[in-house]
C-alpha cells in the first residue's frame, strides 16, 4: 500500500498528468452530444423549426410534457458556490469548475445521468437559492455541490422547499447515508448495535452534521452521540453554537476530543489529518469502530491503528486501503432512482432505502467483474475489511436506485409508477 507520508505532499508526477489529462485532446471533461439524428433538411426540421413548435404547444398546455419531449427528466445540475471545495476550500466559483465536470463524470459513467455542472458567483445564500430557483425549470433534479456550512443547512432547505425536483447536498446526504451503511455493517460484526454503540464524531460540518441525523433516524441514541469542533465537545452549555450545532449539541460534562473517545464504540472522523492519537484509540471499547475518512491523510493512520488495536475495524477516504467511503456508491444511483419515478424529492426514507440496500449487496457473493477491476484482489467477503461495496459493483446502479424508487413511491413523493425494467 501506497505510505500515506507520500499523500501528505503533491506528487509533481501526478499534477502534471493531471493536468495534461483535463487540458488534452480538447480542454475539460465532460460535452454535449447530439442524441437524434440531425443529417438531413427534414431532420433538421424536426429538430428545430418548424417540427421544434408543437412539442412546446404540448408543454405549454401540460409542463409534465417536459419529461416526455425534453432532456429535463434525465438531466441534473451539479451546482455549487465554490466555498468548500474538496481539500482546498474556498477557492471561488470558477476555480471550483474542474470538480463539477468530474461529479458530471461520475453521474454519467455510473448511472447514464446527464449533467450540466453551474458555477455560480454569489456572496450571499439568498442570492445563490434565487439563482437556482430561476434556473431549475430546465433540469430534473439539482446536485448541491462544495457549499460550506453553515449555509449549506440554509440552502438545501429553502431549495427543497420552494422547488418541485429532488434537490441533494451530496457532500452532506451522500456522505451520510455510505457512513450509515457502513458503520452498521461493522457494528454488526462486532457484536454491537446502533441503539446502545457509543459514536465520537470528529468534524460538524455538512458531513459530520449530517451523519449524526441519520444515524438518530435509523436507531442511534441521542445521549450516545458526541460531536466535537474545534472547540472542543458540543454541549448544551456552550454559548457559541448556530441553530444546527445546537441542535446535536450533547448533555455532557465532556469538553475534549479524549474525553469524548474514552469508552467510545465508533468514531467518524470528518476533519483532519492526525488528530487522533495513540492513546485515544487505546481508551476505546472494546473492538471499536474507526471511521478516518479525511482524505488524503486520514484522522489516524491505519498503520498506527492497528498497532495500537488489533480488535478494530477501521475505514478511510483513499482507495488504497480496504473499506472505503466513497460517496460515488450512493449519489449516482439515489438520483437514478429519484428521476426513474419522477420524485419530488429525496426524503429520508430514500436515503435509508439506499442504506439498506448498500448493507444488503456487502453480504453477497462478490460478481468476478468486481474483483477484475481492482488490481491483486482475488476475494471479498463480508468481513472486517469488506463492510462496503465496490464502486464498480454492477449491482448498485439496479439495486440502490430500484431502493430509492420504492421508497418514494411509498412515501408519496413520486409521481411516475415503478419502472417495469427494475428489479420486482
Amino acid at each position: 500500500m501506497t505510505d500515506p507520508e507520500s499523500f501528505a505532499h503533491h506528487d509533481a508526477d501526478l499534477n502534471k498528468q493531471a493536468l495534461a489529462y483535463h487540458a488534452e485532446p480538447r480542454p475539460g471533461k465532460i460535452g454535449i452530444e447530439v442524441t437524434k439524428s440531425a443529417s438531413t433538411q427534414h431532420e433538421l426540421s424536426l429538430a428545430y423549426t418548424p417540427g421544434v413548435a408543437e412539442p412546446v404547444r404540448h408543454i405549454h398546455d401540460d409542463p409534465e410534457n417536459a419529461y416526455r419531449y425534453t432532456n429535463k427528466g434525465n438531466l441534473v445540475a451539479v451546482i455549487t458556490d465554490g466555498s468548500a471545495v474538496l481539500g482546498l476550500g474556498k477557492v471561488g466559483a470558477q476555480a471550483s469548475k474542474p470538480v463539477m465536470e468530474g461529479k458530471s463524470v461520475l453521474f454519467k459513467r455510473f448511472a447514464d445521468i446527464d449533467c450540466f455542472d453551474i458555477e455560480v458567483e454569489a456572496r450571499h445564500p439568498q442570492a445563490f437559492i434565487e439563482t437556482v430557483v430561476r434556473i431549475a425549470p430546465t433540469f430534473g433534479g439539482i446536485n448541491l455541490e462544495d457549499i460550506a456550512a453553515p449555509h449549506c443547512f440554509e440552502i438545501e432547505q429553502a431549495l427543497i422547499e420552494q422547488l418541485d425536483i429532488p434537490v441533494f447536498h451530496d457532500d452532506q446526504h451522500g456522505t451520510a447515508i455510505i457512513i450509515a451503511a457502513g458503520l452498521l455493517n461493522a457494528l454488526e460484526l462486532q457484536g454491537k448495535s446502533l441503539a446502545e454503540a457509543r459514536i465520537v464524531v470528529l468534524g460538524a460540518g455538512a458531513a459530520g452534521i449530517a451523519a449524526i441525523r441519520l444515524l438518530l433516524a435509523l436507531g442511534a441514541h441521542r445521549d450516545n452521540i458526541f460531536a466535537i469542533d474545534r472547540q472542543g465537545v458540543i454541549h448544551v452549555g456552550r454559548q457559541d453554537l448556530n441553530p444546527y450545532k445546537f441542535g446535536i449539541a450533547a448533555d455532557t460534562e465532556r469538553r475534549t476530543l479524549a474525553d469524548a473517545m474514552d469508552g467510545a464504540d465508533a468514531f467518524i472522523g470528518v476533519s483532519g489529518p492526525d488528530l487522533v492519537t495513540a492513546d485515544m484509540l487505546a481508551s476505546m471499547a472494546p473492538r471499536p469502530v474507526v471511521f478516518a475518512l479525511s482524505n488524503p491523510v486520514p484522522e489516524v493512520r491505519p498503520a498506527l491503528a492497528r498497532e495500537v488495536r488489533d480488535d478494530l475495524i477501521m475505514a478511510t477516504g483513499r482507495s488504497d486501503y480496504p473499506n472505503q467511503i466513497n460517496n460515488v456508491l450512493g449519489f449516482p444511483f439515489i438520483f437514478r432512482g429519484a428521476l426513474d419515478v419522477r420524485a419530488s424529492r429525496i426524503n429520508e426514507n430514500m436515503q435509508i432505502a439506499a442504506v439498506e440496500a448498500l448493507r444488503a449487496i456487502t453480504r453477497e457473493p462478490v460478481p468476478a467483474e468486481v474483483l477484475a477491476a481492482y488490481e491483486g484482489l482475488e476475494s471479498l467477503e463480508f468481513g472486517p475489511d469488506y463492510i462496503i461495496p465496490k464502486p464498480f459493483d454492477p449491482r448498485l446502479r439496479e439495486r440502490v436506485s430500484a431502493a430509492v424508487a420504492r421508497a418514494a413511491i411509498e412515501s408519496g413523493v413520486a409521481r411516475a409508477p415503478y419502472p417495469a425494467h427494475y428489479p420486482g
